[in-house]
């Protein structure tokens, strides 16, 4: 396999798909998509996402700049309220290094020029939500603004909603990316998480298409990226509950060895190294404490 694992940087396949280089093209018919535009030349997009945003755990965010506008993309299964403010504080961030690498500076007369912004979110969670909502930084404000000269929006857009099928078939592989986490999401109601990652993920492959070649080639990567992100719905879900129940913390360390022990079992099918597979298992967020020789104790059971 060519691709080199970032432990630093913990993409999910939302990233991996509209936020990769190597498959620009989705970028931009996304955008095309979103836009009601027709871009063809892949070269004219640039993806300007920020790898090491310290403020905010930020892990499906992708940014493109295209034609004089500045996007930020997020997918997220719940919807967050501080979304508004998250986004003001990335996009400072994005002009930030956009002035700095034009060499602007603030303080001459000239008026410097900004990429026009905007922010998207994907919403595919279980809850019902409205196809479109706009979400608004000045509802977090201690007193009404009455002026309403401060404002930053989030646009949430519903994946799950019919009035967004038309976006879905503009853009081929965000349908059958959305596809692919509703089916996980099915398939583990009957099944261990890893299994059903697995199988669907195989499914897929067998069904051919775009997504179908990504998966085959990056098939360990992706599968461990599918876990990653349903774990940390799982992790939100046991915050919101924490002190519910006694014995709770026994109970998830028990559900976290035999997820492991899974995880292991179906990233064996296809990694033979020692060495990359305990690259692919720590690269998840929930085992990135783990030693190799606790990994290969594992393996060997």
């Amino acid at each position: 396999m060519d691709y080199k694992l970032n432990t630093q940087y913990k993409d999910r396949l939302f990233c991996f798909f509209f936020g990769n280089e190597r498959y620009k093209k989705y970028a931009l018919s996304l955008y095309n998509a979103l836009n009601g535009v027709n871009y063809r030349d892949e070269s004219e997009l640039e993806i300007v996402t920020i790898r090491d945003f310290l403020y905010i755990r930020m892990h499906n965010d992708v940014a493109v700049m295209l034609s004089g506008n500045l996007e930020l993309w997020e997918h997220q299964s719940t919807v967050n309220p501080n979304m508004p403010v998250r986004g003001l504080m990335y996009f400072a961030q994005l002009y930030e290094k956009y002035i700095t690498m034009g060499h602007y500076s603030l303080y001459r007369n000239t008026q410097i020029m900004l990429p026009t912004p905007k922010y998207v979110v994907f919403y595919n969670g279980k809850a019902k939500r409205p196809a479109v909502e706009k979400l608004r930084l000045s509802d977090a404000f201690c007193n009404e603004d009455k002026s309403k000269e401060f404002e930053w929006t989030a646009t949430v857009v519903n994946l799950n909603h019919e009035d967004n099928r038309e976006l879905l078939e503009k853009c081929e592989i965000l349908q059958e990316y959305t596809d692919l986490v509703i089916n996980i999401r099915e398939t583990r109601k009957h099944m261990g998480e890893a299994e059903a990652v697995d199988k669907v993920v195989v499914e897929c492959i067998e069904q051919g298409g775009d997504l179908a070649e990504i998966l085959l080639a990056h098939r360990a990567e992706v599968v461990n990226m599918l876990l990653a992100e349903f774990d940390e719905e799982a992790f939100v879900r046991d915050i919101r509950e924490e002190g519910r129940e006694e014995g709770r913390e026994e109970g998830r360390a028990q559900e976290r060895a035999e997820a492991l022990k899974d995880l292991i079992k179906t990233l064996q099918k296809f990694i033979s190294s020692p060495q990359e597979l305990y690259q692919t298992i720590i690269s998840n967020e929930r085992y990135k404490e783990l030693t190799f020789e606790e990994v290969q104790k594992i393996a060997k059971l």
